[in-house]
């Protein structure tokens, strides 16, 4: 057989395998385009949402450095601009029908307020008119609550402020921690290090597990509108669950919206402010009578007699520096 015959075989055979190839790699190099363009619009939606949280309807609700536990997040808000922003990134933005198909793809919003946790999901109601509709709707606000084994109830902040029912004294105390300390006889009021434990994972658990609930019962919605996806919590690594928890902030989720053979599927944060902010106490020390100022995370048995939001005002009220192992500035 000549050479020319050989080559002649050789491009019949193998041309379509790699003519094939070739447009495999194409449509996966659109698909990783268009997934960074998706991450980009996602990112940016949420970080809007978390921008405005702190911007409250009502003045008696800003959070000022002695009042942390009076702020409230703007949920409302938050969530119309996240959706905005996404229609606008999405080209979708005059576009209702459009926007209907987006809003499909987002099976839940979480909005982590200062004392707990608003869902925002997709519900089945009766309209005015007793027909069905299917829209996203906020549910019920839940409390970042935890019982522990002697069937004490904690309902945690995105701080150390606590309200607690004592169990052994059949009443309820509220107050921040190192307040409540020796208090109650509760082991974990007690003990800074465990506190902490157990809100952040009380505070985890609880929220995850309303995520995994909503999100699966999204599945259910899903099939009236004709995506096939079957929606579910995705792996949050503990390092994101950990920034998370310590601001109030906006989690949204995309799941199941088709890109190239496969489907795009992602989450993203945006916080509001910290409300972990430097805190510092003036107390006296029984014993000498000495002033000092020191972190809110100390857990000195002092009498707290003023709060600061700088060292040099403490200072310049006349309290001294005092130093915690605990202190993680």
């Amino acid at each position: 057989m000549k050479i020319i015959n050989i080559a002649i075989m050789f491009v019949l055979i193998f041309f379509p395998f790699f003519f094939i190839m070739d447009i495999q790699t194409r449509e996966l190099q659109a698909a990783t385009q268009l997934e960074d363009q998706y991450d980009a619009a996602l990112k940016t939606a949420v970080q809007d949402a978390g921008f405005v949280l702190n911007q409250n309807e009502h003045q008696e609700y800003e959070a000022g450095y002695q009042s942390t536990k009076f702020f409230r997040a703007n949920k409302e808000l938050a969530v119309d601009t996240f959706f905005k922003t996404l229609y606008l990134n999405f080209g979708v933005e005059d576009d209702p029908i459009g926007q209907g198909a987006l809003a499909a793809y987002i099976p839940a919003i979480v909005v982590l307020d200062y004392d707990g946790y608003h869902l925002y999901t997709l519900t089945e109601f009766k309209n005015a008119d007793g027909l069905t509709e299917l829209k996203h709707m906020w549910r019920p606000k839940k409390p970042y609550a935890y019982v522990d084994s002697e069937r004490n109830t904690f309902n945690f902040t995105l701080d150390n402020y606590v309200t607690t029912y004592v169990a052994a004294q059949r009443q309820w105390m509220e107050g921040y921690q190192w307040q409540l300390q020796q208090r109650t006889g509760i082991e974990i009021l007690n003990d800074p290090e465990r506190f902490e434990a157990a809100r952040r994972s009380s505070i985890v658990n609880s929220v995850q597990e309303d995520l995994a609930h909503f999100i699966n019962k999204h599945n259910q919605y899903s099939s009236r509108t004709g995506i096939s996806y079957t929606f579910k919590l995705p792996l949050i690594p503990q390092e994101d669950w950990a920034n998370t928890i310590d601001d109030i902030g906006i989690m949204a989720f995309i799941q199941g919206m088709p890109v190239g053979t496969g489907f795009y599927n992602n989450y993203a944060f945006g916080g509001g402010r910290l409300v972990k902010k430097k805190v510092f106490y003036g107390g006296i020390d029984p014993q000498t009578g000495m002033k000092y100022y020191y972190r809110n995370t100390c857990a000195y048995n002092y009498q707290n007699e003023e709060v600061f939001s700088s060292e040099r005002d403490a200072a310049a009220a006349g309290y001294f520096p005092k130093d915690c192992l605990n202190d993680s500035r």
